[in-house]
């Protein structure tokens, strides 16, 4: 006897899955290029982009053929094995970058712990076993392990789970003297994301990463860039360190990586990754040959002077349409950010409204995101069409009236 299955709605979210996330109440079942189409056929133009990963759209045409033919020769062997997807990508990483060296993951989270044990591992084996110190700054974000979240500089994310893991300092973002009050001879890294995307799309100056990296090469410290969100062609380059010519020790990369498959990447130079033998760190998915042949093809694609260059024209879109948006309705204080990761800070007066300008805009076909309590971020295709950001940026026109009545 067959049994019926149930239809898939919103509300079976609320009786299976962990109540830790509160998504929408519309659920998409389909995306192409930078639309998506929930399950009633309602059509939204896509500025949230996954959160910064679907940097070539949904379905791109070279990444499903590169899914599809890894899909048919080989899933899965486990890191016992090495696979040509994962020499491949490693060889064009280190190619593209400072690195020599590459450790696959599956997520941002997994990349940035990676990074932490190396660069404490690194300053315990190599200088002193008291050089365990991290500092960290106030409103970032690496990841959601407990590691992780504790060297990000959110309370909210790390509060509540017991002691956390120790030798962690927060400093304010930005202020290179407050680095200097707290780093010392048992500093083991300075971990800092180019641009802090959670924390409010806020960009680290040039001179602020240059005396990061002053103060690190002083007191023989590892500086550890964070691209999870910037990497990947987000601000124009393929990694942000490329602006300010700060090259870091070690750089984590995720999101984007992939195109939408579950892949990350922790990138450091030889001499930094020598201190690991075997059996010092793993995983059992890291390096998938399905992973890794996808994140070749987005590489590939990516890493281009002629897509890069395009990811700045489609800066100047967007960031012309929110001007006008402002001159009108004078709701945000500030408009901020770098190639397509973009941040407009609501001014005091509508910082309450936020989600309520967020579920407006999807009610108008428009998919945006939060960073922080009051800024709207933008994160969609780095190959975004003319087309796609004016009507876009229409609906959130149209929201913004909705919401200011």
């Amino acid at each position: 006897m067959s049994v019926t299955q149930p239809p898939i709605t919103r509300e079976l979210f609320n009786e299976v899955i962990l109540p830790i996330y509160a998504p929408a109440q519309f659920v998409p079942v389909k995306g192409q290029g930078s639309r998506v189409w929930d399950q009633q056929g309602n059509e939204y133009i896509d500025f949230a982009g996954g959160i910064a990963v679907m940097a070539l759209g949904h379905c791109h045409p070279v990444l499903v053929e590169a899914l599809q033919k890894q899909s048919e020769q080989l899933w899965h062997l486990s890191n016992i094995y090495t696979n040509e997807p994962a020499l491949r990508l490693a060889q064009k990483l280190t190619a593209a970058t400072f690195a020599d060296r590459v450790f696959f993951a599956n997520s941002g989270a997994e990349a940035n712990e990676a990074a932490f044990k190396l660069a404490r591992y690194y300053a315990t084996n190599k200088i002193s076993p008291y050089k365990t110190k991290i500092i960290a700054f106030h409103h970032a974000f690496h990841g959601r392990t407990f590691f992780t979240v504790t060297v990000g500089g959110q309370p909210k994310y790390s509060d509540g789970f017991g002691p956390k893991p120790a030798d962690i300092v927060h400093v304010p973002f930005n202020d290179l003297d407050a680095v200097k009050a707290v780093i010392d001879d048992h500093t083991c890294a300075i971990v800092v994301e180019p641009i802090q995307g959670e924390g409010g799309v806020t960009p680290a100056t040039p001179e602020f990463l240059a005396g990061l990296r002053q103060l690190c090469d002083q007191y023989q410290a590892l500086l550890v860039f964070d691209e999870v969100q910037t990497g990947m062609g987000r601000t124009g380059k393929l990694f942000a360190y490329e602006h300010s010519g700060v090259v870091p020790d070690i750089l984590t990369t995720a999101k984007a990586l992939g195109g939408g498959f579950p892949v990350s990447a922790m990138l450091t130079r030889e001499d930094i990754a020598q201190v690991m033998t075997a059996g010092t760190h793993g995983t059992t998915f890291g390096g998938n040959p399905l992973a890794c042949a996808v994140a070749e093809a987005s590489l590939d694609i990516i890493n281009d002077s002629q897509l890069l260059d395009g990811v700045e024209q489609r800066h100047q879109w967007f960031i012309k349409a929110l001007e006008e948006i402002n001159q009108r309705y004078h709701l945000f204080a500030a408009i901020r950010g770098q190639g397509l990761l973009i941040g407009a800070q609501l001014t005091p007066e509508y910082a309450g409204r936020l989600r309520e300008i967020i579920q407006a805009a999807a009610e108008q076909g428009l998919l945006v995101l939060s960073a922080g309590s009051d800024v709207v971020r933008f994160t969609p295709s780095l190959i975004i069409s003319e087309q796609d950001v004016q009507q876009g940026m229409a609906r959130l026109h149209q929201a913004i009236a909705q919401v200011m009545g």
